[in-house]
């Protein structure tokens, strides 16, 4: 009996000590051209919300890693960095990166989370390797606690198109914890003057018959600012009519007021405006200082992508268009009248 006993203390006495490891995520830092992406800054700051250390991976060609760690280097949060550099990474590839994090996250290790934005290659990427390491993964967290004497990771994000929240409990039992965020829920991960962060080198994964292969990169060039960051943000819809007149109408209001461009599904569809400039479930989500919706009438699909904006806008001549619902700030009006009207206002 007294054999029984003890035992039973020892297994408890393990439990508690294992419970106590405190968490360290590795945040998978993308980058383009030499600048970070606003949406990783945010995936730094959820990461540094664990409440454990927090390390950052960089990866890509040789030409560039180095700038972006040192740009990394100085990120508020950063414990450590690890970087890998190959040609093969230049453009990176689910099938050549997956590989890399498989190799790092296999065996011991001692990262406890994976945390990266709802980008679309992390889309692709994470749940690549969480099904790899046989763990389930959480896409679009808008919070995140961590318990420490638990062991155990809650997480909230959005489901039916942003009208409900659903907690999701990662408990002890799952060694590894992938999620990604979205980034307008978490600030960005500010720059400080001194740079703390431990630098080490990472050993590239060469992935010699890779299923898959980058044929190019086709960019939409704005001077305005660019729409996921924007603090304001100037919208179209379906009742812009046609392509051209999307341009003439919205265009110059967006220039009065500094804002980034958007569009509803509607408009996208119908050929007015770029994919990437459409709004929604289906698109991008924004949450700006203000939203201002022009000939929208408010579907559920596009509200789930800006309903968070601290200010909502909206100009339509149906009093009974869904959009008034949510808007701070409704104008039932003829959009090819009021906008003009506005602009001019503006520069006045």
């Amino acid at each position: 009996m007294l054999r029984t006993r003890s035992i039973i203390s020892a297994r408890v006495l393990s439990r508690l000590y294992a419970t106590t490891t405190p968490p360290h995520a590795l945040v998978f830092l993308e980058h383009r051209q030499g600048v970070l992406d606003s949406g990783s800054l945010s995936a730094l700051t959820a990461a540094e919300q664990l409440g454990g250390k927090v390390t950052g991976l960089v990866v890509g060609a040789p030409e560039h890693v180095q700038g972006i760690v040192e740009k990394a280097k100085k990120l508020k949060g950063l414990n450590s960095i690890l970087h890998s550099a190959s040609p093969q990474y230049a453009e990176p590839l689910p099938d050549t990166i997956s590989p890399l994090l498989e190799g790092l996250l296999s065996g011991t290790t001692p990262f406890t989370h994976i945390v990266s934005s709802t980008s679309s290659f992390a889309k692709s990427l994470l749940p690549r390797v969480a099904a790899k390491l046989n763990a389930p993964s959480v896409s679009d967290v808008t919070s995140v606690e961590h318990d420490v004497s638990s062991n155990s990771t809650i997480f909230t994000r959005p489901i039916y198109a942003g009208n409900a929240i659903a907690t999701v409990r990662a408990p002890s039992s799952i060694p590894i914890k992938f999620f990604t965020v979205r980034g307008t829920a978490f600030t960005a991960a500010q720059v400080q003057d001194t740079s703390e962060a431990e630098v080490s080198f990472l050993e590239p994964v060469e992935v010699p018959d890779s299923p898959t292969e980058h044929v190019k990169t086709s960019l939409t060039k704005s001077d305005r600012p660019d729409l996921g960051v924007a603090s304001r943000v100037v919208s179209g819809g379906r009742a812009l009519k046609n392509s051209e007149t999307f341009a003439s109408t919205l265009y110059p209001l967006a220039d009065a007021l500094g804002a980034a461009v958007g569009a509803s599904r509607a408009a996208v569809d119908a050929g007015y405006a770029d994919n990437s400039l459409q709004v929604g479930q289906t698109g991008k989500v924004v949450a700006p200082e203000m939203y201002m919706a022009v000939g929208i009438s408010g579907a559920i699909q596009h509200l789930a992508g800006m309903k968070d904006s601290k200010l909502i806008v909206a100009i339509n001549k149906d009093p009974d268009a869904p959009i008034f619902q949510v808007a701070d700030i409704g104008l039932q009006a003829d959009l090819f009248e009021a906008v003009p009207e506005l602009v001019t206002k503006l520069k006045a």
